[in-house]
C-alpha cells in the first residue's frame, strides 16, 4: 500500500503543515525548529516506513514516528504553558497526536500480523 493513501499518514501531513502555519512568525526560532521538526518526522517516518521492503524495517520506523508524536504532544503541552500555543488549539492537537499515535499503534500490529500470517 502506498503512503499516500493511509489515513494516518494523512493527518500527521497535515498536522505538520498546520504546526508550520502557526509558528511561521515566531521569533523563537528554537521551540519553532524543535516542534515542527518532530512534527514533519511523523509523516516522514511513515512514508519512510511503509517504502521498505522487510516488515520489520516497516514496524521500525513506525516505532520511531509514534516516538515523534511523542516527543511532539511534549512539546504542545509546554507551548500551552508558555503561552506560545492557545488552550484550544492546543486541547486540538494533543488530541490529534493521541489519535495518530493509537492509529500507528494499530497499523504497526497490521505489519506485524502480515509478517506472521
Amino acid at each position: 500500500m502506498d503512503f499516500e493513501q493511509l489515513d494516518v499518514w494523512k493527518r500527521s501531513a497535515r498536522l505538520s503543515a498546520d504546526l508550520y502555519r502557526h509558528f511561521s512568525d515566531s521569533r523563537d526560532f528554537g521551540f519553532k525548529d524543535q516542534i515542527t521538526r518532530s512534527g514533519l518526522s511523523v509523516p516522514s517516518n511513515i512514508a519512510e516506513g511503509m517504502t521498505r521492503p522487510t516488515v520489520k524495517d516497516r514496524v521500525k520506523f513506525l516505532h520511531i514516528a509514534k516516538g515523534s508524536c511523542a516527543e511532539l504532544r511534549t512539546q504542545i503541552y509546554i507551548g500551552m504553558e508558555i503561552d506560545y500555543i492557545t488552550r484550544d488549539k492546543g486541547r486540538q492537537w494533543v488530541a490529534e497526536t493521541k489519535e495518530i499515535a493509537a492509529m500507528l499503534t494499530g497499523l504497526t500490529r497490521r505489519q506485524a500480523d502480515f509478517d506472521v500470517g
